[in-house]
């Protein structure tokens, strides 16, 4: 029958065979085109190297996009096919890639700034209304951009001079090392390049930063809740990162100036996987500072830095940098030439820093990412005294060495919700001093017993906004410290501070362990679309301190982990907030307040003397902390005519706690610290005259610094001595001064290759003669009888500069 069937109706199994196979390809059809594959796009500022975060992707052949994610990231599931992807960047020329959609791809988009956006000197974060959206307060954040439009003191950008104009950061005077940061001391600031610790700071006395300028991507300050990441400082952390390299060609650039030259090299090593920059300064200045002041005249100084940065990438969701940064100093000083009974005819100090940090990131999709971090800080200062009539010199040499190893897995689980979390560890090993006196025979050698500690930390933190107009960051660090032998421990009096005895601890044996837990919080109102409430808490441990009797810690300052008679600092800060958008978001006001307790600051006893000092706890003593103030900022970003305006009111006070009446400070009674500054206005502004010249402004005035006067003077061999009882019990006159900055862009027309620009600076213009200190001298009879009206002792002020200063620099790139 079936055959029969089939020579009746041949056609039959054709059809069949023709719909199965019609079918089969429709079907295969579909799965082709449904075939769907993921395309990542990542854009990136290609001056800073940093994400840009709200950038806008469009993409034509599925009228679809978005914006990026906070990483800089856009992620989307297309079908195979080609597409034309657009970004565009507010402030930015727009780019489109074209994309042949075959597999997963990632692709990473480099946004230039447009030449006429030149409204660039506003502080901003990461969006245009950081200020109102994130929970984060008391946190600064400067750009590259930025940073080169503040005048500075010698013809170039310079990191710590540009932190100095924002609300609550100070130096301690004309010439300091370092920043103290709402009424903190020099060493209760962290500072980091790429995560590795810079212990001293600054060049030349002070006046130059040792940070590399062309390198600098941005610079975050962070003042109240200080992110759960970093730990070990109980003010503030500065943290610079150094630019990646993404470059496709080779890039040049650099600046020729009076002061110091520096030289960038931006290339591609391996095409798109090995890329490299390499940037270095240096300066010779012994020509100059006579020029600057008389007492300067025997004064010499010489300075270099370098930073290398190596970018390695692997994989796409693989990215390995290694960052390496030394910095050198050499200068020399007349002002004080007898330290104990070393006859010296001037001081020379010598001093350099060593740096790694080796970071690996690897992203597991769009959202989450592991960084592990491998760091090593090696700082070295050394005094050399060269003897008077005599060739020999005396060398005394200290040492800190900091590794460290960390990792860190971060999460974005959804658009209000992310964290992360870490461990760190850190070894600290220090060489207070060691004294070699050469040929001399007038000093002994001495070499003050090694110091090794380590420091184990757990943190994480979670971000997430739990309706629409609340923000809450919540951060929790916990840290485990411990000091090693081989260690020599004092045994004190706690009443007199007599010594009783010593403590030998052998090598690895436990001498001092120590727990932290250090909570932090942020939380952020937002009233309407241009108004928000922030508030903070944020308690830390600091574990290693600085020691020294000068607002100026010179090389000779002592630094010291804690121990069983030196505790580590603590300190709990609280502030409160209101900001206020304006124009469009042109115009940022804020007004921010702060309270911080701190325990156990360090700070000398009264007559101490600590430079060759086995036991430095017998001449320290530790006491109660306080700091509090307001701070009023006013920001314009845009326009013709751009800049900001601070103001800060504040104290910061300091209380000894000893039953030893020799050991009180002010009789146990609160007084002012040495970064006291009760009344400070900061103020910049920039003229944007063209796209060819710029006209900057920053004017800096302030309460003077406290110093001490003595209480009474008594006679002893007919030579009058004075006696101090209270500490810091008056103030050196205010502190101002204007800075002006002229810049010509030049060459653009000429040759796109090569772009060139001059900066003219006045430093101090109109020659305020600010005081850096006031010294006492025997009065000699009948010389200034009129001038000190009868004090048996003639009082000295010490002034820097007194004069402007003037620079010029020409800087260019070429590409």
């Amino acid at each position: 029958m079936d055959e029969l069937n089939q020579d009746k109706y041949p056609f039959t199994r054709k059809a069949k065979n023709l719909i199965l196979g019609l079918v089969f390809t429709v079907l295969c059809s579909s799965t082709i085109e449904a075939q769907e594959f993921l395309l990542v796009v990542e854009v990136i500022d290609e001056l800073t190297q940093q994400p840009l975060e709200s950038a806008e992707i469009i993409i034509d052949q599925c009228s679809c996009g978005g914006i990026t994610n906070n990483n800089g990231i856009f992620s989307i599931n297309l079908p195979q096919n080609s597409y034309s992807v657009h970004i565009n960047y507010i402030g930015f020329k727009s780019e489109t890639a074209n994309v042949n959609l075959i597999s997963r791809k990632k692709i990473t988009i480099n946004l230039v700034e447009e030449q006429e956006q030149l409204s660039e000197v506003v502080v901003r974060a990461k969006r245009i209304n950081d200020n109102l959206e994130l929970p984060q307060m008391g946190a600064l954040q400067l750009k590259t951009q930025e940073l080169k439009k503040i005048p500075s003191g010698l013809g170039e950008a310079d990191v710590l001079r540009s932190m100095t104009l924002l609300a609550g950061v100070n130096n301690a005077g004309e010439i300091s090392n370092g920043l103290s940061v709402r009424g903190g001391a020099l060493d209760q600031n962290l500072l980091l390049l790429d995560n590795a610790p810079v212990f001293n700071p600054t060049h030349l006395f002070g006046l130059f930063s040792v940070f590399t300028p062309d390198v600098i991507s941005s610079v975050d300050l962070y003042r109240a809740n200080i992110p759960a990441r970093y730990g070990g400082r109980i003010t503030s952390v500065l943290d610079l990162k150094v630019k990646n390299p993404y470059v496709d060609k080779f890039k040049l650039s650099g600046g020729i100036g009076i002061v110091s030259s520096r030289l960038n090299i931006e290339t591609p090593i391996i095409k798109d996987k090995l890329m490299m920059t390499l940037g270095g300064r240096a300066g010779l200045t012994d020509f100059l500072l006579p020029l600057v002041s008389e007492r300067l005249k025997d004064t010499k100084a010489k300075f270099y830095d370098s930073t290398l940065k190596l970018l390695y990438l692997p994989t796409e969701d693989d990215q390995i940098t290694f960052t390496g940064f030394y910095s050198k100093d050499f200068y020399q000083l007349d002002l004080i030439t007898q330290i104990q009974n070393i006859n010296a005819k001037n001081n020379q100090y010598d001093f350099k820093t060593l740096n790694g940090t080796l970071n690996w990131r690897h992203s597991f999709n769009d959202k989450s990412n592991l960084r592990t971090f491998l760091v090593m800080s090696d700082y070295s200062p050394k005094t050399i005294f060269p003897e008077v009539d005599n060739p020999n010199e005396i060398v005394f040499e200290s040492k800190i060495n900091y590794q460290s190893f960390s990792s860190e897995f971060s999460k974005e689980i959804k658009s209000n919700l992310d964290y992360y979390v870490g461990v760190q560890a850190n070894k600290y090993q220090i060489r207070p001093g060691e004294l070699r006196p050469g040929n001399g025979n007038s000093v002994v050698a001495v070499s003050l017993a090694e110091e090794n500690s380590y420091e184990f930390s757990g943190y994480g933190n979670v971000n997430f906004k739990p309706v629409t107009n609340v923000a809450i960051s919540a951060g929790l660090r916990f840290s485990h410290y411990v000091l090693v032998g081989p260690y020599r421990q004092a045994q004190l009096d706690q009443t007199t501070g007599l010594l009783l005895g010593v403590t030998d601890f052998e090598k690895g044996a436990g001498v001092k362990t120590y727990n932290g837990l250090e909570p932090r919080l942020g939380a952020n109102i937002k009233l309407n679309e241009t108004t928000s409430i922030k508030a903070s808490y944020a308690r830390l441990n600091q574990y290693l301190q600085n020691v020294y009797n000068s607002t100026t810690p010179l090389p000779t300052s002592r630094w010291k982990t804690s121990d069983s008679n030196i505790k580590p600092q603590i300190s709990d800060t609280y502030g409160l907030g209101i900001y206020k958008n304006l124009g469009n978001n042109e115009v940022e006001l804020g007004l921010e307040g702060y309270y911080r307790d701190s325990k156990n600051n360090l700070t000398f006893k009264p007559g101490a003397d600590f430079f060759l000092e086995e036991f430095l706890e017998r001449d320290v003593i530790q006491g109660e902390g306080r700091a509090y103030g307001v701070e009023f900022s006013i920001k314009k970003s845009s326009g013709k005519v751009n800049g900001w305006l601070n103001y800060t009111w504040s104290r910061s006070l300091l209380k000894s706690d000893n039953e030893n009446l020799g050991d009180r400070i002010n009789n146990n009674n609160w007084y002012a610290s040495d970064f006291d500054r009760p009344h400070v206005v900061n103020s910049t502004i920039n003229f944007e005259g063209d796209k060819y010249n710029t006209w900057s402004f920053n004017f800096t005035g302030q309460t003077g610094r406290p110093y001490t006067v003595a209480n009474s003077v008594f006679k002893l061999e007919n030579i009058d001595v004075p006696i101090f009882i209270e500490r810091n019990n008056a103030r050196l006159r205010p502190y101002h001064r204007l800075d002006f900055s002229w810049n010509i862009k030049y060459g653009e027309k000429v040759n796109k290759r090569w772009i060139g620009d001059w900066t003219f600076t006045i430093y101090n213009v109109y020659s305020r003669r600010n005081p850096f200190n006031i010294y006492y001298s025997q009065r000699q009879p009948g010389v200034d009888a009129d001038v000190f009206l009868g004090s048996p002792l003639g009082s000295y002020e010490l002034s820097i500069l007194n004069s402007p200063l003037f620079a010029l620099t020409y800087n260019f790139v070429f590409q």
